[in-house]
């Protein structure tokens, strides 16, 4: 069992690597064994199909980035630089190229696309709205602001950005992107305080 349980964990790590690297679309089975320097039928006996492993990668690497993504949120000295470090680890995951998995995942993926949407609101929305809930405390957010509403309204924004239709990657690029809607997304929910520390920030960080 644990030999078992060891293989299936490398498949998966293999797997993200492999994804990661060329795009889930790109990437075959065959390319995973090879890669692996095992049968095919190693994999599919782990895998019934490579959209299970795509899945399970997907979800994988997830966690992974998450985990990042919560130390930061917990080690940040206010919710403003908060955002835009959260956003830095984040790009380190995205691409404007049409092998990239965010790409792929949507067009051809569209069911684990919609699963890991529904993941990352469940893990991500309490610490945003904790975020949000410092940002009152300590002035720099508007104290009138409905957390909830906010919360949701900022996950759409998100979302919205990384649709491919809405912002075609030959047009857009996701570093841009993301600065921009953070600085939208700040100056509605910001103090006067708050607009100070942003714009000191936006220098600082040169964003």
């Amino acid at each position: 069992f644990y030999i078992c349980k060891k293989m299936k964990e490398k498949i998966i790590d293999v797997a993200i690597s492999e994804f990661s690297n060329f795009g889930f679309k790109s990437v075959t089975v065959d390319d995973i064994a090879l890669k692996m320097g095992v049968s095919k039928k190693t994999i599919y006996t782990h895998f019934s199909k490579k959209e299970t492993l795509v899945e399970t990668s997907v979800m994988k690497h997830f966690d992974i980035v998450i985990e990042k993504i919560l130390f930061i949120s917990k080690h940040s000295k206010d919710p403003i630089i908060e955002l835009y470090q959260m956003n830095k680890e984040a790009l380190k995951h995205l691409s404007n190229e049409k092998n990239s998995p965010i790409y792929q995942l949507q067009k051809y993926y569209k069911n684990i696309y919609q699963k890991l949407q529904i993941k990352e609101f469940t893990v991500l929305g309490e610490m945003f709205s904790k975020s949000l809930l410092r940002g009152i405390e300590t002035g720099l957010f508007r104290s009138e602001i409905n957390i909830d509403f906010v919360t949701r309204i900022f996950f759409n924004g998100i979302r919205g950005i990384q649709d491919l239709e809405l912002f075609p990657i030959e047009k857009y690029k996701n570093e841009q992107l993301l600065i921009h809607f953070t600085e939208y997304h700040l100056r509605a929910i910001c103090t006067q305080n708050g607009i100070q520390k942003l714009n000191h920030y936006k220098k600082e960080l040169n964003v």
